[in-house]
């Protein structure tokens, strides 16, 4: 038993129609990914697993919380995640280009994983900017450290502009 076989849906044995499946992603399941965008979360994953005769269908709803760093003060927060995604499965031997939301498998194939799915959903569903959330119009971050920002940060000399340009301007302008 491997430690992916958890998240395999056995198709074969299942009969038509919706099938749901709940799963738990923490710490322990970014530990089974390289490199992993995040190291601790706290995510409910909710997947209905549709079968059809020609196709299979995955509905995915994620709701949690993603333990990150925050970019301005470097302080761990929790940023809250919702992700949902439908993503259709296939049988068959070549690879179409039909999106981003069906992938092939072999008919000979008996079961499906979806951890490489519920990783990436999970990660699609953080922010690009990774900053403590505002509560009641009020930032979070450690004072502190935008203390320091603030202290360090170098400040930018307005420039005042040379007058000889602005006559070599209207020169322009009269042509």
């Amino acid at each position: 038993m491997g430690k992916w076989s958890i998240y395999d849906i056995a198709y074969k044995g299942l009969k038509e129609g919706l099938h749901e499946f709940d799963y738990s992603i923490d710490a322990k399941f970014f530990e089974l990914f390289e490199q992993s965008l995040v190291e601790n979360a706290e995510v409910s994953a909710k997947v209905i697993f549709e079968k059809r005769s020609s196709l299979l269908a995955l509905h995915f709803d994620l709701s949690g919380t993603v333990e990150l760093t925050c970019d301005r003060c470097l302080e761990k927060y929790n940023q809250p995640v919702k992700q949902k995604a439908k993503v259709y499965v296939k049988f068959g031997e070549g690879e179409s280009e039909e999106g981003d939301d069906v992938f092939w498998i072999s008919p000979e194939e008996s079961e499906v994983n979806i951890a490489q799915l519920l990783y990436e959903y999970t990660v699609l569903s953080i922010p690009i900017k990774h900053v403590h959330p505002d509560k009641t119009g009020s930032n979070s971050c450690n004072p502190d450290m935008l203390e320091k920002i603030k202290k360090y940060s170098v400040k930018e000399k307005e420039e005042t502009a040379d007058e000889r340009w602005d006559v070599l301007k209207n020169l322009l302008n009269n042509n």
